[in-house]
């Protein structure tokens, strides 16, 4: 027996408390006794004994390990994937988005022998990029970083540049030192509103993917650059393949056309252009992964397309979240009890994908991009349909038997809804379930001397809901095979898992609930006892 490990996963189980709050017993979780008598639950078996017996196996192997198998020395990366990152430098756009964080942790903490890891940051809301990257560095989802290995946080590097501008904003000195060193390049910056003018949408999403596109060609030691599209880039096709389709128009006339006409004819404009895309957002990504195709042909390039982009799975920890857009904003508010009504055809399988599944998507390709430069441009669909289908109709029953079991504590109401495709029964569903009792509640606000929020938060529901409504009403066929390729290609799954089939839906969703009350509602688990009287 070797006594060091064991005392390891000692150690990682007794910590696991602080880790993964998410992990803790919760009222009415079965317990069970682990390492020296502690009582933990089955969740928590299953979530921290896995990725504590990997530690305690690479410390058996390899010598103590404090983060991603590091010890200090080069012969403790077993994994092609952390030699092929090792010393290396990379850059990052979009790092202060929920792919993009993700993304900078995940690097960090499993490939902890990188040399720098480049951050493209602009100034904003009156922040300096300095500010920026200290708030950045100091966000939640580095928690897990600050307790196991704090010093690789000082190989994160930010530069003030921005996407939308010519050159990317960037100075010579910043320039230089970006085309002289960076060897892997991810590019995930992006607006993702559904409602962006054309104009805004096609600078950022298009032009800019084109900007970085020109750095790349610049950069002396560049092995790959991972384009960060989205699966609905084709949302006008029902069977998505893994190859680039010409867009409805050509990039660089609706490049010239944003830039020379005024923004009433550029609106005129954009409804034709469109065509069959439900918005600006799936048109400019699509635009961006022909400027892709044909501009970058000659470096080593892939294209990863996401489909909707959720709570984690498992990295860094069970649930996080940092955002209320399209499915969260929805679950939670499911949660509270608000929403009663959705328009949703129940019946159709829905796409979405783990953030971490994501991550661990975008390291993998770039690794084999680099290591076996493929004659031809790959494209991966980071999908879940086709290999780990799961219907709105499950998904819902699951997300409302989750917010019951564990409710918030700012519930409204108790939770119920229905999917509908009817309309008119919507309509007047929402007057009366959303619209009217949170007129009620912003009268009884006021009368307090409070102010209304209620009518506020259900007109911004129904907006987000209604640009939404494409997603629930359809359904696509994205094909995987190069996904599934990238499965077979790379064995250790355990370090960067690819592979969704792995995922349970309803551990899944009850995770995901979990996080929502943490890390969006702020709610502990010392309120769940309150909260569920709160329901009787």
């Amino acid at each position: 027996v070797n006594f060091e490990a064991y005392s390891f996963l000692q150690t990682r189980l007794s910590q696991s408390g602080d880790e993964r709050s998410s992990q803790q017993a919760l009222p009415g979780e079965s317990i069970v006794t682990g390492v020296k008598g502690r009582e933990v639950s089955r969740r928590a078996q299953l979530l921290l004994l896995g990725p504590a017996l990997c530690d305690a196996f690479n410390m058996v192997t390899k010598g103590k390990n404090t983060c991603g198998g590091h010890t200090g020395g080069k012969e403790a990366i077993t994994s092609p994937i952390q030699r092929f990152f090792s010393q290396s430098c990379v850059l990052v756009t979009g790092a202060t988005g929920f792919v993009g964080k993700a993304l900078v942790e995940k690097l960090l903490r499993s490939c902890p022998e990188m040399a720098t890891i480049y951050l493209l940051i602009r100034p904003k809301r009156g922040l300096d990029v300095p500010t920026r990257h200290k708030e950045l560095m100091k966000h939640p989802v580095f928690d897990r970083i600050r307790s196991e290995c704090p010093s690789v946080l000082h190989k994160v590097v930010s530069i003030q540049g921005d996407v939308t501008e010519p050159d990317l904003a960037l100075s010579e000195a910043d320039r230089l030192e970006l085309a002289t060193k960076v060897n892997v390049v991810f590019h995930s910056a992006a607006t993702v509103r559904f409602n962006e003018s054309l104009k805004v949408a096609v600078n950022l999403n298009t032009l800019g993917t084109q900007r970085v596109i020109q750095l790349c060609r610049d950069m002396h030691k560049l092995q790959a650059f991972v384009h960060v599209s989205t699966a609905y880039s084709n949302a006008d096709k029902k069977d998505v393949h893994e190859v680039v389709y010409p867009p409805p128009a050509n990039p660089e006339s609706v490049i010239q056309c944003c830039q020379t006409l005024s923004d009433d004819a550029l609106e005129i404009v954009a409804e034709r252009l469109r065509g069959k895309h439900p918005n600006t957002y799936t048109l400019t990504k699509a635009l961006a992964e022909w400027v892709v195709a044909e501009q970058a042909d000659d470096i080593p390039t892939a294209i990863v397309r996401p489909s909707i982009v959720t709570a984690a799975w498992r990295e860094p920890v069970p649930g996080w979240v940092d955002n209320v857009c399209g499915i969260t904003g929805i679950m939670m508010e499911i949660g509270r009890g608000t929403i009663r009504s959705i328009i949703c055809n129940q019946d159709l399988i829905m796409d979405l994908i783990p953030v971490d599944f994501v991550v661990n998507t975008l390291i993998t390709v770039a690794w084999h991009t680099a290591t076996y430069r493929p004659n031809t441009l790959r494209v991966y669909n980071c999908t879940s349909g086709g290999m780990n289908p799961v219907r709105w109709e499950e998904f819902g029953q699951l997300t409302h038997r989750h917010a019951c079991v564990y409710p918030t504590s700012h519930v409204m109401w108790y939770p119920g809804f229905t999917f509908r495709t009817n309309r008119l029964i919507h309509k007047i569903c929402e007057s009366l379930f959303h619209f009217f009792p949170a007129f009620v509640v912003d009268l009884i606000l006021r009368l307090q001397g409070s102010k209304p929020i209620m009518m506020k938060i259900s007109q911004r529901f129904q907006i987000a809901a209604k640009t939404g409504e494409f997603f629930a009403l359809h359904e696509w066929n994205f094909h995987c095979d190069n996904i599934q390729a990238l499965i077979r290609d790379y064995k250790d799954q355990a370090l960067f898992e690819v592979d969704v089939t792995q995922m349970d839906w309803d551990m899944y969703v009850k995770e995901y609930m979990l996080g929502i009350r943490k890390f969006i509602l702020k709610d502990s688990t010392d309120t769940l006892p309150s909260a569920r009287r709160k329901l009787q």
